[in-house]
């Protein structure tokens, strides 16, 4: 063994004891005639000495060391004159008796500490050096560990972890696939799974009853932080099983990973909203629920008074922001010129000041007296100093645009403590969704998800708006304003899943091409079956207390969907092209 101990286990407890070490070299600094070298692993650090009269060569030795060096050093535990109270090992150093150098290192283009001098592109470049950094390795050792909780707590269940495919079928609904061509098939093509749900219902069919799978999923769209092409989930399926078997069981394994990796309590049992509450109060099917603010519905107080552009809109809806009446004219000049962004998508904002003195201000008090301002006021449950926010234009959408406003002046207030975790289910979401632009219903989850037990009457009408009004037998699981996970009550039943198609405009010669497999094993005796995914990437993250995803993935892509460490997506050799019967039409560089 190169070590006997690592660089984060030393106490004062183990003073005397010779030991052996092995790491790299974090500084090494002289004061006056002795040598003090900082020696890391993952696991900490230990500050090793060199005394002024030690031998030679050992002086010599120490004195060339450089930042980032392999070294294995040998020497008594012994007690430090100058303690360092910000160390776990900062009692004790080591007196050195030998320097072994494993391996010298160039300078490194950053340095390697708790907050770093790189750049984010530069560190993605040098990821192995990133990785040596304590955050990263902090956010590494998070994931390990909540992967290790969800491992016992699914297995105390009952579940077992069963492998699917990489190499699938291509079934675009929703996300592109990631195609890869099969060589020894000419002119066909592989897909990277979006997901394993086909073949966890699959092996629901085949017995067994509770799976899961801490798995890699792909989707070739556009990224942002907490998206990746290539992610991964907790995928899991139970059979025999209605919507509130699934929720107890998979809160039960969040309250366990909470519990065991943060040491935090959730509530017991967890709140549950509605998917239609949730969008008329946060809007947004994934709220954040650690602060107020909630969104109101000021139609019909706003409406009759001679100020067109809300006597016209479909829907009025306000936010009350707490002690914000002290907002400037060129601050709410700036909020307007930000909802107007097309994140957003406001055409303007409308604003009511609530000053502390109990006088009213507002950007349409030529329409309304203070007397009616207070009166909206009121119905938002606003107090003095508080802001009024108010937006209009179509209801789902002018609640979104509220939902969003909502968050940015949470986050301005700051109102979201990273470190305060408020879960929730969301549960009753409508099946479909109808696009206008393509004049068809789309699958709100999946084509898989079946419809309320109550609502099938519904489902199997051919009005536009008996299907509109169905919910589906679906839940999501939400932390902090992201969903973390979502399933669904599945379809087991072959003439169920054949009218699914039916709605979605699926032909019955395309289903058959693209989910023959599933339809054909429905007649064989499908259980009633559900289950659901969590996103683990943003599960660690949000654990973490962090947004983005990838401090808590080894190796993952920029912003572009590449990896500038090892330079991919690349070209490939036009022999391998041969190969594989492909013909390139980029006319780029």
């Amino acid at each position: 063994m190169y070590r006997t101990h690592t660089c984060g286990e030393l106490r004062l407890s183990d003073a005397g004891k010779k030991v052996t070490l092995a790491g790299w070299v974090q500084k090494s600094r002289k004061l006056g005639g002795m040598t003090f070298i900082d020696l890391r692993d993952r696991y900490g650090i230990t500050q090793l000495v060199v005394e002024a009269d030690a031998d030679h060569a050992l002086v010599e030795t120490a004195g060339g060391l450089g930042r980032e060096y392999v070294i294995q050093a040998v020497g008594e535990v012994v007690e430090r004159a100058s303690k360092n109270p910000k160390m776990p090992t900062g009692d004790i150093e080591i007196r050195l008796e030998s320097i072994n150098v494993l391996n010298k290192s160039v300078t490194p283009p950053f340095t390697i500490e708790e907050v770093s001098d790189g750049g984010e592109d530069l560190r993605a470049k040098y990821r192995y050096l990133d990785l040596r950094r304590p955050p990263l390795q902090r956010a590494l050792a998070l994931r390990h560990r909540l992967a290790h909780e969800v491992r016992n707590y699914l297995d105390s269940q009952g579940f077992m972890e069963i492998e699917t495919p990489y190499l699938i079928k291509s079934t675009p609904e929703g996300a592109r696939d990631f195609v890869v061509p099969s060589r020894m098939n000419p002119g066909t093509f592989y897909a990277l799974p979006q997901s394993p749900q086909t073949f966890k219902q699959l092996l629901m069919v085949a017995g067994y009853d509770r799976y899961f799978q801490i798995v890699r999923c792909f989707r070739d769209e556009d990224l942002r932080a907490d998206r990746q092409p290539e992610f991964t989930q907790i995928d899991c399926e139970m059979s025999f099983v209605e919507q509130e078997d699934v929720l107890n069981t998979f809160e039960g394994m969040m309250r366990t990973m909470f519990r065991n990796a943060l040491g935090v309590e959730i509530p017991d049992p967890l709140p549950r909203m509605s998917w239609y509450d949730a969008m008329d109060n946060y809007g947004s099917d994934k709220p954040d629920i650690r602060f107020g603010m909630t969104i109101k519905d000021i139609s019909s107080a706003v409406k009759g008074c001679g100020f067109s552009v809300f006597d016209s809109a479909e829907y009025v809806g306000a936010i009350a922001v707490p002690g914000c009446a002290e907002y400037t004219r060129k601050q709410l000049d700036e909020l307007t010129e930000w909802v107007k962004r097309p994140q957003v998508g406001a055409k303007g904002l409308v604003y009511v000041k609530l000053n502390p003195d109990g006088s009213v201000k507002s950007s349409v008090d030529k329409f309304y007296s203070p007397e009616k301002l207070h009166e909206i006021a009121a119905e938002c449950g606003a107090r003095n100093g508080d802001l009024l926010l108010v937006l209009c234009g179509p209801k789902r959408k002018t609640q979104t645009q509220l939902g969003v406003l909502r968050i940015e002046m949470g986050n301005r207030l700051g109102l979201r403590d990273p470190h305060v975790f408020a879960p929730l289910w969301i549960v009753d979401f409508p099946l479909l969704e109808w696009s206008e632009e393509d004049g068809r219903f789309y699958a709100m989850h999946h084509p898989f998800t079946a419809p309320k037990p109550e609502h099938e009457k519904l489902f199997y009408s051919d009005r536009k708006e008996d299907l509109e009004q169905v919910c589906a037998n679906a839940y999501d699981f939400v932390l902090n304003g992201t969903e973390l996970g979502g399933g669904s009550i599945r379809i087991h039943d072959a003439a169920m899943q054949s009218r699914m198609f039916d709605v979605l405009g699926i032909s019955k010669e395309d289903a058959e091409y693209k989910f023959g497999f599933i339809i054909n094993a429905f007649k064989f005796g499908a259980p009633p079956h559900g289950g659901l995914a969590f996103g683990f990437d943003r599960v660690c993250a949000l654990f973490g207390g962090q947004e983005t995803i990838r401090d808590y993935i080894a190796f993952p892509k920029n912003n572009q969907g590449r990896d500038v460490m090892i330079d991919s997506p690349s070209k490939i050799d036009q022999s391998q092209m041969d190969e594989l019967f492909l013909a390139s039409t980029w006319k780029g560089e």
